[in-house]
């Protein structure tokens, strides 16, 4: 076999399939575009769904790809494996009504036994138990003997209704030291011996959703081939992990933990997570992926936070994670050179959240030592499974974590209903993806020359060629219809890179459309979106396209202030600002970026005035189209999570700005007339939000401000200029007055001190003060309590408040009376209770809110009773 490296293998594969006439493409994001189903791309053929079932028409009927994927369903099988990743590379050749079974099996087996040398009898096939045509083409035309081609019932792709059919894989059998030693070991074994390498799926059925299967007029071809396996057995290792696409992060690892890879089953797990995870969570980052507490945010966040935790089981106390980008972006430098681009920012991303984190975990054990000590004091040994899913949940805990530190005090975990509630868990997430999915709606354009369809800023007129009404095809609909319309031509413009669609009127000989947006499909078919507002529309017909130009244009305006905004941004904040996602329309302008700090208000101001600067002195904006290579060569921005085709359009501001962006802009500067930045604020971890306006939208928001002004004056009776002066005089005011107020209310709270342990009751040999008392708010409550508590010496004191609609309670107990069984917590749980609240504490202090303040003298009454039921 070739010896080679994972990127060799890659570059080897691509050149192989373009060789084959195959187009290839670069990975697509991990971010799926115009698909809601899918949290992150996981497989090979993800974002070519829609060519694979013909609605859409490919670029190329033969495509190929090396494709990032992240899958986390098996998270927890991720380094006690050879094979498991969140992040794995899947090599793929597709063909779309193209090439089928023949050459695709063909191309496989030359690629694998003479492009990589493999050795052509230690290659197995599997194919499904009915596809009697692939077996033929294995063993007729490959000669691979029959006892070496296995039929399974298994070998069939599905995922639900759609299109669907037979697989074949190939195996290779790595030798019997790598079995589990049977005398029936064979290809479908669960031990290491017989490696699945490769799987080619032949798409020809259609499945309905009453499950009858009707041949496809196209057939297709998927095939998927790990990178990570192949370059294992190309690599002669044992696992995917002692290759050089992950060895050298566990090399790292290692180092930083004090410990050797290969001596200990357990400490080589977790190395194996902290490689599989530090590529995955770097990669993330790099595709724009944020950490959050939902989506794709979450599965970030839950990747890194276990590879921190791994990284503490092997005694690695100090975070560690942002060396290892350095690492994946020299691994990666060749496939995907963005990611050292942005290999700074991606390493912040990292700091902040492991930073945060380790406070996150400082918290979970905290909460794990409460429950433990909870058991110890009732003498149980079990901890529940709702509170390890908890931990695992919230704090970020494994449950074998979590097991290990309850064994250190011979206690165990419920792993039952631990189980039952991480199967809850992905119930709830698995038909989340179902609800999601269920709103995607791709028309069928199988009918349509797509390539005629054309986007032309001057047309005035065009004909009606589909019709669709709750994503159906009708031939036409009638006034009052929710409908989405297809033209041959089209100047609207779609929706997209953050800008909205355009809206207007198109008008039938019988009928009117509003459109209110427009939209691009996958393929980029523009589609117009909006109601019939008269008569109908009918496929076929004629239409006069009205687009509302003056609303066009204030949406030009604000994005070419979005490119201005993003320039000055990096001249004032630094080079690591990234946009990491916008939103343009004719009011105003919203644009998020990447910055690990609240912009300031000085900042602020500068950036404001280097826009309006470049505004003021008329900067013509040229449109230039080119390649991209020539693009990222005049040095123009590339945005996250946005596709560029091989022509791309830059958007540039003279030697201020440069942007490729496909969306539309302003002549020349002066055109935004004025440009205001009305909010800053931070939306997420690194990720910073700013809103402006610009030209109208301006003047009216300064004319709002200017009319606020005059209302504040009038209302502080003084003049424009000098409300400043004005709040500085009432504050000091105000400030005096609070001082007044707390030196009487410390005067009323002694009196009603004294008047509270004039009233002292002894109960079971313990002092006990129980009153009403007047108390602004709970610390004024408190503040009483402790005054009563302190002169007391020895006792309980529970006291109540009432505050408009609401009652506060506060309970004490000096140590002493603790130890004689007074529980603070206990008796403010039960008063609370009548008076229609809740709450709890330490035995020593606790405090509680209720609903029904006429119930405060019951429940202060009822607290006598709990007491002595508690002191013995």
């Amino acid at each position: 076999m070739k010896q080679l490296t994972g990127n060799e293998l890659r570059k080897l594969f691509l050149d192989f399939f373009a060789g084959k006439d195959h187009l290839v493409q670069a990975s697509a994001s991990l971010i799926p575009e115009n698909d809601p189903s899918l949290l992150l791309i996981g497989a090979g053929m993800a974002p070519f769904k829609p060519f694979f079932t013909g609605k859409m028409k490919p670029p190329h009927l033969r495509i190929a790809t090396s494709q990032k994927c992240v899958r986390t369903g098996d998270i927890e099988n991720v380094g006690r494996t050879a094979r498991h990743h969140t992040f794995f590379e899947m090599l793929g050749n597709f063909s779309f009504g193209d090439y089928f079974k023949k050459e695709a099996i063909a191309w496989a087996w030359e690629f694998l036994t003479e492009y990589l040398e493999m050795p052509k009898d230690k290659l197995w096939i599997t194919i499904h138990t009915g596809d009697d045509e692939a077996f033929a083409i294995w063993h007729d035309d490959i000669r691979i003997p029959a006892d070496r081609i296995i039929r399974m019932e298994e070998n069939f792709w599905e995922i639900g209704p759609g299109p669907c059919g037979p697989c074949s894989e190939i195996h290779i059998d790595l030798g019997e030291d790598r079995g589990c030693g049977r005398p029936d070991c064979t290809v479908g074994c669960n031990c290491d011996r017989y490696l699945e390498i490769w799987n080619l799926v032949f798409t020809q059925f259609d499945r309905d959703e009453a499950g009858n299967y009707t041949p496809l007029a196209k057939k297709n071809i998927d095939t998927g081939a790990g990178l990570e396996r192949i370059a294992s057995v190309l690599q002669n290792k044992r696992s995917n992990f002692e290759t050089d696409l992950l060895y050298p992060i566990i090399e790292y690892a290692a180092g930083i933990a004090g410990v050797t890879y290969g001596r200990s089953a357990k400490q080589d797990v977790s190395l194996k997570v902290i490689a599989d995870h530090g590529r995955s969570m770097t990669v993330m980052i790099g595709d724009g992926v944020l950490p959050s507490n939902e989506g794709r945010g979450y599965v970030l966040r839950r990747i890194l936070r276990r590879a921190v935790r791994h990284g503490r089981l092997l005694g690695i106390e100090k975070p560690f994670l942002t060396d290892i980008v350095d690492i994946v972006a020299k691994l990666f430098a060749q496939a995907y050179p963005d990611i050292h681009d942005k290999q700074e920012y991606i390493k912040k991303v990292i700091q902040l959240e492991e930073e945060r984190f380790h406070n996150t975990l400082a918290q979970g054990i905290e909460l794990l030592n409460r429950q433990i000590q909870e058991l110890a004091r009732t003498g149980e040994t079990l901890l529940d499974g709702a509170t390890a899913f908890k931990l695992y949940d919230t704090y970020g805990f494994p449950w074998e974590l979590t097991e290990e530190i309850l064994s250190e005090h011979n206690m165990m975990l419920d792993k039952q209903s631990f189980d039952q509630a991480m199967a809850g868990q992905r119930e709830r997430a698995r038909s989340a993806r179902q609800d999601n999915g269920e709103k995607t709606v791709i028309p069928d354009l199988s009918g349509l020359v797509t390539e005629s369809l054309c986007y032309n800023p001057e047309a005035e007129q065009a004909k009606l060629v589909l019709l669709l009404k709750e994503g159906i095809v009708v031939a036409e609909a009638f006034d009052g219809d929710e409908v989405a319309v297809i033209l041959d031509v089209s100047p609207f413009y779609a929706e997209g890179g953050g800008q909205a669609g355009d809206t207007g009127v198109l008008i039938s000989p019988l009928g009117k459309m509003e459109v209110t947006t427009t939209r691009k499909l996958p393929d980029g078919t523009i589609y117009h979106v909006g109601q019939i507002r008269e008569g109908l529309l009918k496929t076929g017909e004629a239409l006069q396209l009205v687009v509302d130009y003056e609303r066009r244009r204030h949406i030009a305006r604000n994005h070419t202030a979005t490119h201005l905004l993003h320039a000055a941004l990096k001249q004032v904040l630094g080079g690591h600002v990234n946009q990491a996602g916008s939103a343009v329309d004719s009011s105003r302008l919203r644009f998020d970026f990447t910055h690990f700090a609240p912009v300031t208000e000085q900042e602020l101001a500068e950036v404001e005035n280097i826009v309006n600067q470049v505004i003021l002195d008329n900067t013509c904006v040229g449109i230039i189209e080119t390649t991209q290579e020539i693009a990222r060569g005049m040095g123009a921005m590339a945005l996250f999570g946005e596709k560029y085709g091989d022509k791309v359009r830059v958007v540039v501001v003279d030697n201020f700005s440069k942007e490729l962006c496909g969306g539309t802009h302003v002549g020349a500067t002066a055109e935004i007339g004025l440009f205001k930045i009305v909010s800053e604020a931070g939306i997420g971890a690194g990720l910073r939000r700013i809103e402006a306006v610009t030209g109208y939208g301006a003047h009216d928001y300064l004319k709002a401000q200017s009319e606020l002004i005059k209302e504040a004056a009038v209302a502080l009776k003084t003049r424009p200029e000098e409300i400043a002066a004005r709040i500085e005089g009432l504050n000091t005011r105000v400030r005096d007055l609070e001082k007044e107020l707390g030196i009487l209310n410390t005067k009323l709270a002694k009196n009603e001190v004294q008047e509270l342990l004039a009233a002292v009751k002894v109960l079971n040999d313990v002092n006990v003060v129980i009153g009403q008392v007047a108390a602004a708010d709970m610390e004024n409550l408190r503040s009483t309590g402790d005054m009563v508590r302190e002169r007391l010496q020895s006792g309980v004191v529970v006291l109540g408040a009432v505050n408009g609609d609401k009652v506060n309670f506060i309970a004490m107990a000096t140590p002493d009376c603790v130890a004689k069984g007074a529980h603070a917590g206990q008796i403010i749980k039960e008063t609370a209770k009548i008076a229609g609240g809740g709450g709890g504490g330490r035995p020593d202090m606790a405090q509680a809110g209720g609903k029904q303040p006429a119930k405060i003298g019951e429940a202060l009454k009822a607290a006598e009773q709990i007491i002595k039921t508690q002191i013995k």
